[in-house]
């Protein structure tokens, strides 16, 4: 079927053009109503799948989340919902605004009803123009004229008050001058400057700290009532669906397998995925010595058209669940499920769920032996030299210690110093003051070391950062990619084949990926080729930059159980960068709070995670989603 409107990407279905004025309180209709969206792709000629049927609904002041891993289809449905598909994507199926069929597609309605948020602000704003002026561009007075000059910066200060930023000379200021959370907050702004009935936000808070999550979402959740928008949310972030969303949609592969309540899918989910979710997430009141994470990967929609999705990872598969492909069915008043054998196993899936409830506790850590690194007074700062920049403090005197085969902590916001801390340690930055020590060797410049104590300092100390595959050559195979690590390492050549294949099986990869390339790879499979990278040096720490941040629930859940696994057969130590406390948690001895360069507060993760005693420590473990429900919900 071809799509005569490739701006929409959504087929006519030969229905009457909807009325741009319409709203529900007028037509008396759901905000917004899909039915059967099907989206497909062209690869060589031939049709791929890529969502198969998804129906949905949405309410005013409603919030619908859509949850699923990498690869289920989500941000798709986000695009063809407001008429944004890429080129050779085309999507069919019924879509209603106020209870009007849209014929062509959202575009009639975009912007102006309908409304997107992505997940990087800089893929909304032009960087080469103010905030303020892409906000009140947007803006038109009575009868569609355009404002004055005066009157459009006054309207977009006012914006910006609207969603929490109250300095005015934002307006003036351009997007790469704000921090993440502030450019979220103006992509934000300028998605609802035409005081949209629909708001989408895909994946709009994945990468912000907990606090400023936190306030974006109050944010958000503020704007919904004042304003009576429906919110489809769009994350893989389970613990900020179950806090934010009233109903819930679970994607895998291209196929809806369980909607529902949030409340009710969260304490009785009726669908394995969804349970294996569940059980992926990790705690974040204890610390489990393993987590229970999904093994495997989501398979291409096309591949499973004709069965249940996640036949090839549910533990309770059988036969007939591979012989056709499920319909959802009514479990229970407003929850519908895909899995043929739902009464059979709902009773062993709510205790399994309830057994994740109150799970034994890890033991704890060992006493630490000697400090492997020290750092004493650190400092860094940052735009000094830069005219007309203010200059920023990374680092205050900032002191920590790891022991040998210690994992340690770094938690805070953003722009709280704890990269610019991690890069000092392994090089990447050269601090202004301070001391590094390496196993007994300063490292505080590493441009100053002789070459075989250079050469020491970089065996003993590996990093793995967030993106992996901005780290891969991806013009390189991975077998040719770790060959290299070796070689600088001086094993000697006719060892490679051998030695790659014990990194890769050290990492859970079979060694036929060798052979591949970064790209033939899904994130998870990237991230453990990068942590199989700073292997081949056989180092005794390994710096992780916020190295599952980026990941699905249940792909965190494998590399997570990974790293506990290398320290426990090989000894590695980590110093472990997150803004994720429960992950913090699950991975760590000891963590070091810090905020705005300096250290607050630190000592065993378990004390200062349940008896935090510096305020700032308190409200990041508040501002966890699910700590407590935001407000005006219960």
């Amino acid at each position: 079927m071809t799509n005569p409107d490739a701006a929409s990407g959504i087929s006519p279905e030969a229905t009457p053009q909807a009325n741009p004025q319409a709203t529900p309180e007028a037509t008396g209709h759901a905000l917004l109503t899909v039915r059967d969206l099907r989206i497909v792709g062209s690869v060589a000629g031939r049709e791929r799948t890529i969502v198969a049927g998804l129906s949905l609904d949405l309410s005013v002041g409603e919030t619908v989340g859509i949850v699923g891993e990498s690869g289920s289809g989500k941000s798709m449905t986000a695009r063809a919902l407001v008429g944004l598909l890429p080129d050779g994507v085309t999507a069919h199926g019924d879509i209603r605004y106020a209870g009007r069929p849209l014929r062509g597609g959202t575009r009639a309605v975009r912007g102006s009803d309908i409304a997107l948020i992505f997940q990087d602000p800089f893929t909304m704003l032009n960087p080469l123009m103010p905030c303020g002026d892409q906000i009140s561009e947007l803006l038109t007075g009575p009868g569609g004229r355009r404002l004055r000059r005066a009157a459009r910066r006054e309207e977009a200060v006012r914006r910006l008050a609207e969603v929490g930023i109250d300095d005015p000379g934002v307006a003036r200021a351009y997007p790469f001058e704000l921090s993440g959370g502030m450019r979220q907050r103006v992509a934000i702004a300028a998605a609802i400057a035409r005081d949209p009935k629909v708001l989408i936000a895909d994946e709009s808070t994945t990468a912000l700290d907990v606090t400023t999550q936190r306030e974006i979402l109050d944010h958000l959740s503020r704007l919904q009532r004042s304003r009576g928008m429906g919110l489809i949310l769009i994350t893989h972030d389970l613990r900020v669906a179950f806090s934010v969303c009233d109903r819930v949609a679970v994607l895998y592969a291209g196929s809806l397998l369980e909607q529902g309540p949030a409340t009710a899918i969260d304490r009785d989910p009726r669908h394995p995925y969804t349970l294996g979710l569940l059980l992926s997430e990790p705690p974040g009141d204890r610390r489990l010595e393993r987590l229970d994470a999904i093994e495997g990967s989501v398979p291409a929609a096309e591949k499973v058209a004709d069965q249940c999705a996640f036949a090839a990872r549910c533990r309770w598969a059988r036969e007939r669940c591979v012989a056709a492909r499920p319909p959802l069915t009514t479990v229970a008043p407003g929850r519908t499920s895909a899995c043929v054998r739902e009464d059979e196993i709902v009773e062993q899936m709510r205790s399994l769920r309830d057994a994740a409830r109150h799970p034994v506790a890890a033991p704890a850590p060992d006493a630490r032996s000697g400090a492997l690194v020290e750092v004493r007074d650190l400092y860094k700062r940052y735009g000094e030299r830069q005219r007309g920049k203010r200059a920023v403090q990374a680092l205050a005197g900032v002191s920590i210690e790891i022991g040998a085969g210690e994992s340690v902590g770094l938690v805070g916001e953003s722009g709280s110093g704890k990269t610019t801390l991690a890069r000092s340690i392994v090089g990447l930055e050269a601090p202004d003051a301070g001391e590094i020590r390496i196993d007994g060797i300063d490292a505080s410049d590493y441009r100053g070391l002789p070459r075989s104590r250079h050469e020491q300092v970089r065996r003993t100390v590996q990093m793995v950062f967030q993106d992996p595959y901005s780290t891969l050559n991806p013009a390189r195979t991975i077998g040719a990619t770790l060959r290299e690590c070796l070689a600088a390492r001086g094993v000697r050549r006719a060892d490679h084949r051998g030695r790659v294949a014990e990194l890769l099986a050290q990492v859970g990869l079979p060694a036929e990926y060798a052979a591949r390339k970064p790209v033939a790879l899904s994130g998870g499979e990237r991230q453990r080729v990068a942590v199989a990278r700073a292997l081949a040096a056989d180092p005794r720490l390994i710096v992780c930059d916020e190295v599952v941040s980026a990941l699905d629930v249940s792909v965190q859940a494998q590399i997570l159980n990974l790293l506990l696994s290398l320290r426990r057969d090989h000894g590695v130590g980590y110093l472990f960068v997150t803004h994720d406390l429960a992950v913090a948690r699950q991975i760590t001895d000891r963590i070091y709070v810090l905020r705005r360069g300096e250290i607050v507060e630190s000592g065993p993760t378990a004390q200062v995670l349940d008896r935090p005693t510096h305020p700032y420590t308190r409200t990041l473990i508040g501002s966890v989603p699910g700590a407590e429900r935001l407000e005006g919900r219960l």
